[in-house]
């Protein structure tokens, strides 16, 4: 049985309800749950910092895990949840069994599977949309700038039908194209199987998200590699391409944060993450040495250098789930058009937007 609480409203999301509401309304989620959670006192502490309970915050090789690596890293959340831990997931289905089988509390995730969960009755909640953008057209062509400049050529593409394929067909498809039959797209399972493919010379193109572009950047000047790999080259940057297409902002509301399972119910302990995110997002992008010898020290595949140049390139920053959802939803209604099982086959409720 799935239970979710009406959102709260803007003004008041972030402060507790009169503790006697409050009271009745955990005592009924602990009972549904099967918890035995502490009653929170009259200060409006959340039933998971009652319990001091450590979290997992579950995110990708990639720039939406780097403030969830320094929150744990730092001991930000030790007041509320001494303990926690980040967890990297490889994977979309690694993604998605965690969400369904309670494998995390906190998960980056694309926005699309976010809501494609919901949609299947996942307990979730979205906290904040954090990456507008970070998928690019690495090339050995550097004369190749525009989509179409690609017309006929072969691409590595990693993760199929998910975000990168998903909005490379979206995109082409908008100008004209099919991608199925005016490209030849070489499907992988990772970014860094793309890489490889690249520094080979098996392909001389491949779509890839940060901090992936920067690794093949880096190794492909670096000794030995530069021995035998190619010149790589930043071709199309597919935010870019987004405002060009479509007549928008050049920016792409593409991954965030959501509470899933017991989390996505707590609404104190969600607003101190969402609010805890936005803060190591900030020390992370100020302090990009730093925070690339933080992130290898979690995530052995990549190397400080190449997080640090990830995040001058970055466009991330933390907007909250209810101020994005107008771009959310002209993302969404895209996908519908062409792709309505990425999200469930309908727009999410305001119950999504925590």
């Amino acid at each position: 049985m799935v239970f979710r609480l009406t959102a709260p409203s803007a003004s008041s999301a972030c402060h507790p309800p009169v503790p006697e509401v409050r009271r009745r309304a955990l005592l009924g989620l602990a009972s549904a749950w099967g918890l035995m959670a502490a009653v929170p006192s009259a200060a409006g502490v959340s039933a998971a910092a009652a319990g001091m309970r450590p979290l997992v915050l579950a995110g990708p090789p990639a720039t939406v895990s780097y403030p969830l690596i320094h929150m744990t890293d730092s001991g930000s959340l030790d007041d509320v949840a001494p303990g926690s831990r980040f967890q990297l997931w490889q994977n979309p289905d690694q993604l998605r069994a965690w969400a369904v089988g309670g494998g995390a509390d906190f998960m980056a995730m694309p926005s699309n599977v976010a809501a494609n969960l919901y949609a299947q009755g996942v307990p979730l909640r979205l906290l904040n949309v954090a990456t507008w953008g970070m998928l690019w057209l690495v090339t050995r062509d550097p004369a190749l700038h525009a989509l179409d400049d690609f017309q006929g050529l072969e691409i590595a593409m990693p993760f199929r039908a998910d975000m990168p394929d998903i909005l490379f067909g979206l995109l082409t498809s908008r100008l004209g194209l099919d991608q199925r039959r005016d490209f030849f797209l070489r499907y992988v399972p990772t970014p860094f199987d793309a890489i490889q493919q690249l520094l080979l010379r098996r392909v001389d193109h491949a779509l890839l998200p940060e901090p992936a572009v920067s690794m093949v950047l880096r190794k492909s000047e670096s000794f030995p590699v530069s021995v035998v790999a190619p010149t790589l080259y930043r071709g199309v940057n597919l935010s870019q391409a987004w405002g060009r297409v479509l007549g928008r902002e050049p920016r792409i509301p593409q991954a965030g944060i959501a509470a899933v399972g017991k989390s996505s119910v707590d609404t104190g302990l969600s607003c101190r993450v969402r609010a805890q995110y936005a803060d190591s997002l900030a020390w992370c992008l100020a302090h990009p040495t730093q925070c690339g010898e933080l992130v290898a020290r979690h995530i052995p595949m990549l190397t400080p250098d190449a997080v640090a140049d990830s995040l001058v390139q970055s466009r991330d920053r933390a907007v909250d789930a209810v101020d994005a959802r107008e771009e959310l939803e002209f993302f969404f209604q895209c996908l519908l058009a062409d792709h309505a099982a990425l999200i469930g086959g309908r727009l999410p409720d305001h119950d999504f937007y925590a």
